[in-house]
């Protein structure tokens, strides 16, 4: 009778921890639920941000072409220092944009001469031990590369005509040629679970770059005044098809437009008026001869098929009771990264 008594007793004691586990399990997948959304959402106030930066500057360089006083007073604001404001005649002006223009502006008016040599030279140091190895490219008799151009994901169309003369028209780690087209394969805004051709374009437009994602689903092109705009527009654009955040929004623009592969790279660097880009960090470049292909980045952000990774883990977490378990997911207690 005692044994009974003792079987019974257990028995309550294990479906009483049974629901405690699984309280538990509950209470940790809504917590890793609202842990990335919170991620989610930092990463969107973030991006927001960086778009607001660049409008303001935006509107900062026109209010200069069509005022002309303003826009000494933000020179005479550049180069008095951080701590400087504007006159009196445009009080509301606010003195941040002054401090973050101060660098466009010095370009602009600063002595060109000393600066182009000092950067020359700086160039010329940088570029030291900076070499990376990329593919070779067919070219025809005249030594021209021969279009269209397959590195793995990426097809280049067009390099493009390089523009020197104008600050916007390249960073320290980009050249933006006018005229640039590539191409690669990603999902569809209309259904994210489908392969779409992308097409990137660089185009001039009063006298500043224009750069423009379009598909051949029929949506509308994405425009921005830089590749990250761009970029981060389409992300978002996938995860509002979704209604998940199945990709960060944080944008890898030029490397979705191809403009910092080592092999679109070496290209552009090769072109007339390159060299003449006096910010951006010379990069040193070394065909293979073993025909060693570039290791692209895994990232949802750029690859179809990691995005229809991410795309299968999300929905997972949303339902890990329904549906089945993806392939590469594996439980973080074991220590192993999920994707």
């Amino acid at each position: 009778m005692a044994f009974v008594n003792n079987f019974g007793n257990s028995d309550r004691t294990s479906g009483k921890y049974k629901q405690k586990l699984a309280l538990l399990k509950q209470m940790i997948r809504e917590y890793v639920h609202e842990n990335a959304a919170l991620v989610d959402e930092l990463e969107e106030v973030h991006m927001n941000i960086i778009v607001r930066k660049e409008e303001r500057k935006f509107l900062l360089r026109k209010l200069c072409e069509y005022e002309p006083q303003v826009a000494l007073e933000v020179q005479n604001a550049a180069k008095d220092g951080p701590g400087s404001r504007l006159g009196s005649s445009h009080p509301t002006l606010p003195s941040n944009i002054v401090i973050e223009n101060r660098k466009n502006k010095r370009k602009n008016h600063g002595d060109s001469s000393e600066r182009k040599s000092s950067l020359l030279k700086t160039r010329k140091n940088t570029s030291k031990g900076r070499k990376k190895i990329v593919q070779p490219v067919p070219i025809d008799h005249t030594g021209k590369p021969i279009f269209p151009i397959e590195l793995g994901r990426l097809t280049i169309h067009s390099l493009g005509e390089v523009i020197s003369d104008r600050v916007d028209f390249h960073t320290e780690h980009a050249i933006y040629p006018v005229g640039y087209v590539s191409t690669r394969i990603y999902g569809s805004l209309k259904d994210p679970t489908q392969k779409c051709i992308y097409t990137c374009k660089i185009s001039e437009v009063s006298d500043a770059p224009r750069f423009e994602i379009g598909s051949d689903d029929n949506c509308p092109p994405i425009t921005g005044d830089t590749p990250d705009v761009c970029h981060s527009l389409l992300l978002q654009g996938i995860n509002d098809s979704l209604s998940l955040n199945v990709v960060s929004t944080r944008p890898r623009g030029n490397e979705f437009f191809g403009l910092t592969h080592p092999t679109v790279l070496h290209l552009i660097q090769s072109c007339s008026g390159a060299r003449k880009c006096v910010y951006y960090k010379w990069t040193k470049f070394e065909v293979s001869k073993n025909f060693d292909a570039y290791t692209e980045d895994n990232d949802a952000g750029l690859s179809y098929e990691y995005l229809q990774r991410s795309i299968s883990f999300c929905k997972y977490k949303m339902a890990p009771d329904v549906l089945q378990k993806p392939d590469e997911f594996v439980d973080s207690k074991e220590g192993i990264v999920l994707y």
